[in-house]
């Protein structure tokens, strides 16, 4: 699940953002709202209260939308780490292909993201760890 699909929104929205798609979404599918409303119906509305309820506690933390956007690839188009190989959102293991030079503006990184993902780097570890 996508928390910002969820909420309707893009990965670059602001807190105030958030907090207003949050406070829409969950007046129109609160549980009380539905509460005259067929089973089927119910529990639908229960179910998208529980999911917009969800995001908005991952995505209204920093700490939390960060660790988020780092375990969905949101900064990669979905990859992972940035370069070779990667899970997916699926957890499936794929090769990451080329992409094209459109799709390489969208998901570029800044200088900063590159510089942290390779001292963050297993391999960049390990001969950390050896070298002491």
């Amino acid at each position: 699940m996508d928390h910002y699909k969820v909420l309707g929104l893009s990965k670059s929205a602001t807190k105030e953002e958030i907090k207003e798609a949050f406070r829409n979404l969950a007046l129109k599918f609160h549980p009380d709202k539905h509460s005259q409303s067929p089973k089927a119906i119910r529990d639908g509305a229960t179910l998208k209260f529980k999911q917009v309820s969800e995001a908005y506690e991952i995505l209204s933390d920093d700490r939390k939308r960060a660790d988020y956007n780092l375990r969905s690839g949101s900064f990669n188009g979905g990859g992972g780490f940035a370069g070779g190989y990667g899970y997916n959102n699926g957890n499936s293991y794929r090769p990451r292909y080329r992409q094209s030079s459109a799709a390489n503006a969208k998901n570029s990184f800044s200088n900063l993201d590159v510089a942290l993902r390779f001292l963050m780097s297993r391999g960049f570890l390990l001969n950390l760890a050896f070298a002491w």
